[in-house]
């Protein structure tokens, strides 16, 4: 009995782990590829940043914004994962990551612009 309880907890922190770590990586990847946008805002912002703080620390200026600014989004990232994972939010259950898991739709068939008219057709 005990050790059936021990592999039960041991499961369920091994799941949240895998939830965590899933939810990670997700969130970097959206944060790259989606949030372009939003890292060529920071990347300008950081750059004026190091620009007004050159200064008054002529020689860790640029070192210190670009750490801040990693260790902002990272923090940002690790949060919002953790805070998924607390919730109960399993990766699984996000209907737009089944890329993620393998899990396909059926494809639609490509529409083209002419096919309302030439769908009909057929070609003797």
């Amino acid at each position: 009995m005990v050790l059936a309880r021990t592999q039960s907890w041991e499961r369920v922190y091994l799941m949240k782990l895998k939830s965590f770590l899933i939810w990670s990586f997700t969130l970097g990847v959206c944060l790259m590829v989606v949030g372009l946008p939003l890292v060529i805002l920071m990347a300008a912002m950081s750059a004026l940043a190091a620009i007004v703080l050159q200064s008054v620390l002529p020689m860790s200026a640029v070192l210190l914004v670009v750490g801040g600014v990693v260790a902002a989004n990272l923090l940002a990232i690790v949060v919002a994962a953790a805070l998924l994972t607390v919730r109960g939010i399993h990766p699984e259950d996000v209907q737009w990551l089944q890329w993620l898991h393998g899990k396909q739709t059926a494809i639609k068939p490509p529409t083209y612009a002419a096919c309302p008219l030439t769908c009909d057709l057929v070609a003797h």
